[in-house]
């Protein structure tokens, strides 16, 4: 065993598998190698020589199995296997979601790295070799992926390492010999850093259509709170004049905030609906984002590649730029409701013992064109330059309903006082 440890792994593996010796034999050249694999050498190469020395022999040498090799190899093995199994206790077991490791037996260890040319991922006990063995060093280790058959071509059984840009898709050594002979190919790596650009670009473009549709949403925010604002100064408007006129104000009043509030449900559900399509597209938009700041980080060119046609293309959305609430008027709403008020006064007063002709001389006298100072309370006055009535006194020995009329307008406000 002290013997064993003073010998490299180099000494044990076969130059074919690139693993420890199984079976090992020796060519008369003196070369070792797994009887398997020697075997199947020959018989898929047209002449039989030795793979290191390219010495030929005709005919095929008769092989036998190195005893001595062998159990030295098998010393080996069991070595390392305790070492591994020593070690393996120091490294955490691959949970879900995590990259096992091809070659643990029984508990499968988290793979530190993959190989692109062994097509396997190892721990940190199998990726040894790679890292300290010379054959093993020029191999291209990236971070611990699944599938790496997929890295393969399907055609040719090659390591897809090319990307045609003619046909937008990764191929082997071999496909640029046959099928892509004419397109224009370049490296993975060159390939993989241009479309990581204009992933940044896509990037930005989502993130600057994420941020025009937050300042949509805080624009119809804005719209929503002007429209509650001057509803709740209208509805205010609108208490202060029926509080005045009693109980039959109150139908008035009930009316009038019926209507308001109709109009300033419409606005909003208008804004929600308006709102809820922003923030689905913005869902969408951050869902994507994350899509492709998670693929724009990946050193896996061959997922970046195969993934970016998908992410380039922008999901469906709607152009907003046009898109606003105008808050509805509420202008007038409290007018129309005293105009109403006062025609059912008048109504009611129809079927006082007053006829028709009283009450239609009673109407002219009370209009606001045949306004005059001589029948105003001594507490109004008129000024002529606005044909209104103002209160340079105020009233605080009474309680009494102030009227100010404005002709330009032809509007009438009630306005109660009860100092």
């Amino acid at each position: 065993t002290a013997e064993l440890c003073l010998l490299t792994e180099d000494q044990f593996l076969c130059s074919i598998c690139l693993d420890v010796f199984t079976d090992p034999v020796a060519t008369p050249c003196g070369h070792n190698f797994c009887k398997n694999c020697i075997t199947e050498h020959w018989n898929i190469t047209v002449q039989c020589q030795c793979p290191i020395c390219k010495r030929l022999y005709n005919p095929r040498p008769e092989l036998q199995v190195n005893t001595f090799i062998s159990e030295m190899a098998a010393q080996y093995k069991q070595s390392a296997q305790h070492k591994a199994s020593s070690s393996s206790s120091e490294q955490r077991a691959a949970r879900p979601g995590d990259v096992p490791c091809d070659v643990c037996t029984g508990t499968k260890l988290k793979a530190l790295k993959s190989c692109l040319v062994c097509l396997a991922s190892y721990c940190e006990t199998h990726l040894e070799p790679h890292l300290t063995m010379s054959g093993l060093k020029r191999h291209q280790l990236i971070e611990p992926v699944d599938n790496l058959e997929e890295r393969m071509c399907t055609q040719h059984d090659k390591l897809l390492e090319l990307f045609c840009k003619t046909d937008q898709m990764c191929v082997c050594m071999l496909c640029t010999i046959l099928d892509h002979r004419t397109h224009e190919v370049v490296p993975l790596k060159e390939e993989y850093e241009g479309k990581k650009v204009e992933l940044g670009k896509t990037e930005a473009e989502i993130q600057q259509m994420i941020q025009k549709r937050q300042v949509k949403i805080e624009e119809l925010r804005r719209s929503v709170k002007l429209s509650n604002e001057a509803a709740d100064r209208e509805k205010a408007e609108g208490v202060q004049v029926f509080t005045a006129l009693k109980e039959s104000v109150d139908r008035g009043l009930a009316e009038l905030d019926r209507t308001i509030t109709e109009k300033q449900r419409t606005t909003e559900q208008q804004a929600e609906g308006f709102i809820k399509e922003l923030e689905q597209e913005i869902s969408e938009l951050k869902k994507r984002s994350s899509e492709v700041d998670q693929l724009s980080r990946s050193e896996d060119h061959l997922h970046l590649l195969q993934s970016f046609s998908s992410l380039k293309v922008a999901p469906p959305t709607k152009d907003w730029t046009g898109v606003s609430i105008c808050p509805p008027s509420y202008e007038g709403s409290v007018v129309r409701a005293v105009e109403k008020f006062r025609k059912g006064i008048e109504e009611q007063q129809s079927k006082t013992t007053e006829t028709q002709a009283e009450c239609i001389r009673k109407e002219q006298k009370q209009t606001i064109s045949e306004l005059r100072p001589e029948t105003l309370e001594p507490f109004f006055e008129i000024t002529e330059a606005m044909r209104r009535v103002d209160e340079p006194k105020r009233v605080k020995s009474t309680s009494k309903l102030v009227f100010r009329v404005q002709q330009r307008q032809r509007r009438l406000m009630m306005l109660g006082d009860d100092d």
